[in-house]
C-alpha cells in the first residue's frame, strides 16, 4: 500500500460521515489493498453496523473504483467494540457493556423494547445477552420463545449456563421457577437473586448484556445501579402524563448513582387505524421528547401502539426476527445503533455534555 493510494482512499472516505457518531468514515480506515485492479478497503467501526453496509457500499464503492489503478472496488466492514471505562466497578467476566432497560412504572412496553433492542443489536452483528431482572414478573423466556420447562444447566455447580434463545444468551428467574409459582419474596431476597443472576451466569464473550429491569426504583434497581458495572440505561415510557412522572423518577435514580442515561424510548406514541389509516395520539404527544430535553438526553425513537408488536412478542418471535425488514424493525435497529454508538463514544472519549449532579439538598 503506497502513501498515494492511502491518501486517495482517505480523501474519498472523508467525504462521507458516520450518521451516528458524526465522524468521517476515513477515521475507520484499517487497510487498503489493490490487486489486479480490484481495490479492497477495510473499515472497522467502533459499534456494530451490519445494517449500514449495503448503503455504504452503494454510495462509496463507485467513487473508490475511480482511484488510479483500480477498475472496481469493494468495502469490507467489521466492528471492534471498545470496553467501557468504569474504573470504580468490577467487570462481569465475559461481558463488555451492561445496559439497563428500565421504566418508572409497569405496562409501558419495557420488556418488549428490551427484547427487540437485544435482537436488533444481534442483527447488527454483536454478541448479545439478556438478563431478566424482573423477579416478580419475568417475561423474557416467553417473549424469546423458550419452551416451557427449559432450565439453565451448570457445568461446575457454581455458574448457570445461559439458555440460547433467538441467538441471544438468556437467564431469567422465569427459567429457574415454575411460571405459575409467584415469587413472594421481600426486597433483600429479590436484590440477592438479581445479583446472583448477573454475576453467576457464565456469559460467553458478550458485547452487550441488556438487563430487563423491574419497574420502579426499589431494591432490585438500586442493587443493579450501585453494584453492577452499568455502561448506561435506557428509559422506556409512554406519552401519558402519569408514565412520564414515573419515568422522571427512574432517570433521577440513575443520575444519582452516576449511571449515564443513554436516551428515552417512547412507546404507544401514536395509533394508526388498520381500517382507515387515521392516526391518533391516544396517550398524548410530545412527552418523550420533552422529558429527554429536560434531562439533557435524547429521544431514541417512538414506537406506535401496534397490535402486531404485541402479538409477536406474546408469540415468542418479536418484531425484529418475525419481520426484520418491516418499518417497526427498522426503528428498533436504528435505536440499537444509537445506543451502541453512544457507548462507543463514551468508551473512547468519555461522556459528552454537561454532568448533572443531584443532591439531597
Amino acid at each position: 500500500m503506497t502513501d498515494d493510494l492511502l491518501g486517495a482512499v482517505s480523501r474519498i472516505l472523508a467525504e462521507y460521515d458516520d450518521p451516528y457518531l458524526e465522524r468521517p468514515i476515513s477515521d475507520y480506515l484499517q487497510s487498503v489493498d489493490l490487486s489486479d485492479r480490484q481495490l479492497t478497503v477495510r473499515l472497522v467501526f467502533p459499534y456494530p453496523v451490519f445494517g449500514l453496509v449495503t448503503g455504504l457500499a452503494r454510495n462509496i464503492e463507485p467513487a473508490l473504483a475511480k482511484v488510479a489503478g483500480a477498475s472496481r472496488a469493494r468495502i469490507r466492514v467489521t466492528h471492534d467494540i471498545p470496553a467501557p471505562n468504569l474504573p470504580d466497578k468490577t467487570p462481569i467476566p465475559g461481558v463488555k457493556h451492561v445496559v439497563a432497560v428500565a421504566s418508572g412504572k409497569g405496562g409501558v412496553g419495557k420488556s418488549t423494547t428490551c427484547a427487540n433492542l437485544a435482537l436488533a443489536l444481534a442483527a447488527e452483528g454483536a454478541r448479545v445477552g439478556v438478563m431478566d431482572a424482573d423477579i416478580y414478573g419475568p417475561s423474557q423466556p416467553m417473549m424469546l420463545g423458550v419452551p416451557e420447562g427449559t432450565r439453565p444447566s451448570s457445568k461446575d455447580g457454581q455458574f448457570f449456563e445461559p439458555v440460547i434463545a433467538q441467538g441471544l444468551q438468556l437467564n431469567s428467574m422465569g427459567l429457574l421457577a415454575d411460571e405459575r409459582t409467584p415469587m413472594a419474596w421481600r426486597g433483600p431476597m429479590v436484590a440477592g437473586a438479581v445479583q446472583q443472576l448477573l454475576m453467576q451466569t457464565a456469559w460467553d464473550e458478550l458485547d452487550f448484556l441488556l438487563v430487563d429491569m423491574p419497574p420502579g426504583t426499589g431494591d432490585a434497581q438500586l442493587t443493579l445501579s450501585q453494584k453492577a458495572p452499568l455502561s448506561g440505561a435506557v428509559i422506556v415510557t409512554t406519552p401519558q402524563d402519569i408514565a412520564l412522572l414515573d419515568a422522571r423518577k427512574g432517570i433521577e435514580m440513575f443520575r444519582k448513582v452516576e449511571v449515564p442515561v443513554l436516551g428515552v424510548v417512547e412507546n404507544m406514541s401514536i395509533h394508526i387505524c388498520s381500517k382507515c389509516g387515521h392516526a391518533e395520539a391516544l396517550f398524548g404527544s410530545g412527552g418523550g421528547e420533552s422529558i429527554a430535553e429536560e434531562y439533557q438526553t435524547e429521544l431514541l425513537g417512538q414506537m406506535p401502539l401496534s397490535l402486531a408488536i404485541r402479538e409477536r412478542a406474546d408469540g415468542g418471535r418479536p418484531t425484529v426476527v418475525s419481520e426484520p425488514d418491516g418499518e417497526d424493525a427498522k426503528r428498533y435497529k436504528d435505536m440499537a445503533r444509537q445506543i451502541a454508538a453512544k457507548l462507543a463514544r463514551a468508551a473512547t472519549q468519555g461522556p459528552s455534555g454537561p454532568k448533572l449532579v443531584v443532591t439531597d439538598d
